[in-house]
Parts: C-alpha cells; structure tokens; sequence
C-alpha cells in the first residue's frame, strides 16, 4: 500500500511539473540561470573612454557615487589599479590612437592632436581628410576620415577575421574620438555637428545616414538640452572635498564661473554653432552621447548574433569641463557624479538589452590632467606656467642674429618644434647641430626641464625617462625637430583651467576596469599598459591583434 501510494504521489508531481512548464511563456523560460552561461566569445564588446579622467578620480568621488555606476564596474570587475601610458605627448587623439590599434604613436603614427606637414607646408589635424565629405551635415564638419592612422584598430581586426560579419561603430561628439575609436573598416564613426543640431558622419564610411538616424535627427533631442539648467547634483556642503564654487583660478564657461549655468542666457547672441558646442560644455554633452550610443546598439541590433560587434562610446566633456574649471573644481567633480547616474542606465541597458554574460566591457581614459599651477603655488608648491609664446618669439631673434634673417622656424605646437630644414639646408648649415643649437637656447628657459633632439632619437635607442617616452612617441615623418620637457607640474601658458601634455603620472596614469562576460571580481596592481587593451581583446576573441600592436596581453585575465 505504502508503495502503491508513493507511486501516485510521483505521478501528481510530475503532472503538476508538466502543466507547470507547458504554461510558462517561452520568454521566462529563456531567461533561467543555464541561459545565461557566458558564450565562448563575447557577442558585443563595448569601449568606454572617459575624456581626461585620473585614475584617483574614482577613488576620490567613491562616495559620491551610487552603486549602479562606476563603483558596479570596479566592483564587479576586474579593476586594473596601476594602468597607464608610456609615451610623450598626452593629447586627445593620441591617446584613442594608442588605446584602438594597441600601438605606441610611433607605430600608429599620430603623434598629437596637430602635427606641421612638411610636404603640405601646413599644419595637419590628426583625422582632418580633404577628400572626404559631409553627409547630410555642414560641409567642413564631415571632413574626416581615418587615413592618417597608420595601424589598424582592433575593430577592423574584428571585421577582417570574419569577412566583416561584424558591426563596428563610433559615437562620440568629437569627430577624432569617434573616428580613431572606430578605425578604417568600420561600419560607421558618428560625431556631432554643431552647424546644425544633428548627428552625421563623412562619405569616407557611408553615402548616406541610416533611415533610423535621419529619424532621430529630425527629433531635435540637442535642442532639448540646450534648453536646460546645469544645477549641481548634490547640496552645496557635500562638495566640501573641493574649492568654493568661486575662486580665481577657474576660467568657466563663456566668463562665468559660477552654478547655475543656464544654457538659454549663455546662449544669446551667439551663433548657431557656438550654441551647440555649449551643450559638452556640460554634462548635457555626456548625456547626449549616451542616447547616441543606445540608439545606434539598438537599431544596428548590435551583440545579437554570433559574430561579436563593437561599439566605442567616448565621453568627451569631462574634457572640457576639466579644462575650463580645473581638477579640484565643484564643476568637474559634479559632471562626474551625474556621468555616473548616465553610466548606471547605460549599464541596466546594457544588460537588459543584450544581457550581461554576452558583453565585455572596458572603461578607461585617454589622459590624465596637471594639477592648478595657480593653486599649487599658494601651497608653496614649486610649479608655473612656461610662455612658449614669447621663448619661441626669443629664439627666432637668436638665430636670426646668429645665421642671418629668415624663417627657421616653420611653427611650434605644444612642446615641439618645427624646422625650416630645406632654408637650413640650403644655407649649408648641418641640421643636427641646428636643432643642437636650438634646443640649448630653449632649455634657459625658466620651467624647461630638459631638451631632446629628432637626431639623438634617431642615432640612439632611449627605454627609460624622458627621452624613453619622446621615443615611444617619435613618428620621423609628422614629429618635430626639438622636443621640450617641462618642470613636474607646469604647462604651457594658455586660457584653460587645467592642460595636459608631458610623461608625469598625473597625465598618463588612468583607470582601467573590465566588467562583464566572463570577467571575474578581481583587482590587478601590477603595471598595465594602456597598448594591452586591444591584444587582450584579441586574445578573448582569438584573432590577431592590430597590426603595430606592441602592447602585451594582461596574462591575470587569460583564464577565461
């Protein structure tokens, strides 16, 4: 009996099961624990750069943050602690150069944001192309391309390993970010253009703009942030950790430097695009550029097949708020604490839309930012600001009263010089020991730490300090003549806040973290190179990493 009974127990549960099962909607069926064990490659890999963001940063708004944004990353993540570049020259489009294609600038070749083209006998922006052109945009906001990287990126790695199958795309609000991000064989780099409200792109990746984005142009979304207020986050005691809101070092945007910025009373009386740039003054920018970035995962149905896709979203007005208000400012911390709120719903995006277990995650910056010299000289801090306006107006009458009267000097950018090699050449003078005579005068200069010639690099292999890093740097054909270190701490005499430009850790040291897939909770204090991003990628997904790639796969993630 006792059997018998038993036996019809098991047969009322297995019919309860059954009915069980037969009405539960496929949907919740396919969202149970089995389901989401992580595929054998990451189906959607999605690159964060966070413009000009220390990797102090985190730790010093950590508690300002919630807990769905950066502190789920480095919390869920492998967090790289000691991550960091190795090159000279700490500029926007370097830094994407060297993140995307693995390489250091003298194998990418962009060696700043702006190099003098000696063959054009003009000044050459890093993605400026004259060939391409605008689609559906102004004429000169879609004249860009990639042609001027010289390696390939880990995104056209993806595509070539599978016939392009996958889908590559940029989103930033500046066209270099987007572009350098996304590589040649991408399927599309978008950036904002300000002459008319509206996303685009040039001809060099597409004819025409996609019907989803025609769509969302015409919404007009930028128009409703330019409508708004940037208040602060936070009551006014809890960013006690900065300077007051006014204080003398910060420039501010168009004067004001002071909450709350009304975008509507900045905006009068300026032109159309003056109007626009206003918007990544703000975080209204970073805002902006996340829609972005969920409208095109959306409608290119990224991370939906076996092919893994790739998406690169640059944040890019930390950038500019860095700049005009300063690393110890109210205004930079706050744009910092609503990019986190931004980062949270990307975040639930993300999984909600692709699912956690299917995406790789990598969040880092492309330059640190020096400290206030302003500020730093109140605490007896033994910094400045070196004019190269006047050093280089003193070395043109030098050399004019030393080698006769004529243009020596081609032009000068951010701590290179450039040489009028064919004059010298044809005045029968020997060219290194006129950059050897250049670069004597220039380190007289109060705040020039050191020089460095373009012959020294070239007869000699330098691995360490300054000159290590100017070498890691040294593209023959579009670097200088002369380079120039300055002091620890001081920059170029300018308008901005902030400035960015040497080999001190305050510029190269950045956050890394990795989250999601098979990413495990882990802290990593060993040196990373910044160059180990796009290997590693390639390590995940077994293809070949960027052709200049030098930088080494992070072996503490090779377990996956």
């Amino acid at each position: 009996m006792k059997i018998a009974k038993t036996l019809h127990l098991l047969i009322q549960l297995k019919n309860i099961i059954l009915t069980v099962l037969l009405s539960t909607p496929a949907a919740v069926l396919s969202a149970q624990p089995a389901h989401r064990i992580p595929p054998a490659q990451p189906r959607l890999i999605v690159g964060i750069v966070v413009e000009q963001m220390r990797s102090d940063y985190i730790g010093r708004f950590w508690n300002k943050f919630g807990e769905g944004g950066f502190k789920r990353l480095a919390s869920e993540g492998t967090f790289c602690r000691n991550a960091g570049y190795n090159h000279f020259f700490m500029q926007t489009a370097v830094g994407y150069a060297t993140i995307y294609t693995g390489a250091l600038p003298s194998g990418h070749g962009i060696v700043a944001d702006r190099w003098f083209d000696r063959v054009a006998g003009k000044m050459q922006t890093a993605v400026s192309d004259e060939t391409a052109g605008t689609v559906e945009g102004a004429f000169a906001s879609g004249q860009f391309s990639p042609r001027n990287l010289l390696a390939t990126t880990i995104g056209d790695e993806i595509r070539l390993s599978n016939l392009q199958q996958s889908k590559v795309f940029g989103v930033s609000f500046n066209p270099e970010s987007a572009i350098l991000s996304a590589g040649h064989a991408a399927n599309g780099a978008f950036w904002f253009d300000c002459e008319n409200g509206a996303w685009i792109t040039s001809n060099y990746y597409m004819d025409h703009l996609p019907n989803w984005l025609a769509d969302e142009n015409r919404k007009k979304l930028a128009d409703l942030y330019l409508a708004r207020t940037w208040e602060p986050e936070l009551p006014p005691e809890q960013y006690g950790d900065c300077l007051p809101d006014a204080n003398p070092y910060e420039t501010g945007i168009e004067g004001r430097i002071v909450f709350p910025y009304s975008l509507p009373e900045l905006a009068k009386n300026k032109s159309i695009d003056k109007r626009y740039r206003l918007i990544n003054r703000t975080p209204f920018g970073n805002s902006l550029t996340k829609d972005m970035a969920i409208a095109v995962m959306v409608n290119e149905n990224l991370g939906k097949d076996d092919f893994p896709d790739l998406l690169t979203v640059a944040f890019t007005a930390t950038e500019n708020i860095g700049n005009d208000f300063g690393n110890m400012s109210v205004e930079l911390e706050d744009v910092f604490i609503k990019l986190d709120r931004e980062l949270e719903h990307f975040l639930n995006f993300l999984d909600e839309f692709a699912g956690k277990q299917n995406v790789l995650v990598f969040l880092t910056s492309n330059h640190g930012a020096a400290p206030m010299p302003d500020r730093l000289n109140e605490a007896k801090i033994p910094v400045g600001k070196f004019n190269a306006n006047s050093a280089v107006s003193l070395l043109r009458s030098y050399l004019n009263a030393i080698y006769g009267s004529g243009e020596w000097i081609k032009t000068y950018y951010r701590q290179q010089l450039y040489l009028n090699t064919e004059l010298i050449e044809n005045s029968k003078l020997k060219l290194e020991d006129f950059r050897q005579t250049v670069a004597q005068f220039m380190i007289q200069f109060t705040g020039v730490s050191n020089t460095l010639t373009a012959g020294a690099l070239q007869s000699r292999q330098f691995t360490e300090g300054f000159a290590g890093t100017v070498q890691n740097s040294y593209f023959p054909r579009r670097s200088g003549d002369v380079f120039i270190n300055l002091y620890p701490g001081w920059i170029e005499k300018g308008t901005d806040a902030a400035s960015h430009n040497s080999s001190y850790i305050y510029d190269t040291q950045v956050p890394l973290i990795w989250y999601g897939w098979k990413v495990k909770r882990d802290n990593i204090t060993a040196p990373v190179n910044i160059t180990s991003i796009a290997p590693t990628i390639a390590h995940f997904l077994n293809i070949t990493p960027p052709n200049a790639s030098s930088g080494k796969i992070i072996t503490e993630m090779t377990d996956y």
